[in-house]
């Protein structure tokens, strides 16, 4: 998904470094105030931010699309830290990543935030919150939040290659193409994150139920 220096053109890249810059304005804002609430929770963001680095260098290169395929582990950040703080420590992630790792690209960083750091981060967050307020369990809530933001990530993605390079072919057309080149290397890694997402949710449910939103005001004892 992290899309390299010299994919996109200005026009596109300085877009999506507009488009990005409004979800991490709000994640700033919500990071400040949940700070003030509770002492814990920068150290805690801190934490998760390492985690979305980790989950997120693991990649696959993917040759069609000169970019690469990788869980991303948005959705569990969405979940415990809040969706738009998620696309804060997203951005700082993938800086990092591509300074340290040559993974992505600093001119890319608002483009491959978009998709990583907020669409799949969203998406993800917005099915956990739908399922648990059906009374769905833990373990389904979470592993289809981490396998919908995985796949809206890089159907994200591949929309944005599709937008700047599709040229004379129709851009749904080469959308697909390009996520066609993500799925044989991507969907069994959605599987994963979707089976990783909802183990590390379920233990921290078990251990630390105070780590977790209170999902419908209540807390479920029957997981």
């Amino acid at each position: 998904m992290h899309i390299e220096d010299g994919i996109l053109p200005p026009k596109a890249w300085g877009m999506w470094y507009a488009v990005s810059a409004v979800f991490v304005y709000a994640g700033v804002v919500e990071i400040k105030k949940r700070v003030q609430e509770n002492l814990y929770y920068k150290p805690f963001l801190a934490m998760v931010g390492v985690a979305v680095f980790v989950i997120s260098a693991m990649h696959l290169p993917v040759p069609v699309t000169g970019s690469c395929s990788h869980p991303c582990g948005t959705p569990l950040a969405a979940i415990i830290i809040g969706p738009f703080a998620t696309s804060v420590i997203s951005a700082i992630v993938l800086f990092f990543q591509a300074i340290f790792l040559g993974h992505g690209g600093i001119t890319t960083i608002g483009a491959n935030d978009f998709s990583m750091g907020i669409v799949g981060a969203i998406s993800g967050w917005l099915c956990w919150k739908l399922l648990r307020g059906c009374d769905a369990p833990l373990w389904l809530a979470a592993g289809t939040a981490g396998f919908v933001g995985d796949v809206m990530t890089y159907l994200t993605s591949s929309f944005e290659l599709a937008l700047s390079l599709h040229g004379h072919i129709p851009l749904v057309k080469q959308w697909m193409i390009f996520f066609a080149g993500y799925g044989p290397t991507q969907l069994p890694l959605a599987i994963a994150e979707a089976i990783f997402t909802a183990a590390v949710l379920q233990v921290m449910y078990t251990r630390r139920p105070d780590l977790l939103p209170d999902i419908g005001g209540r807390k479920r004892q029957d997981q």
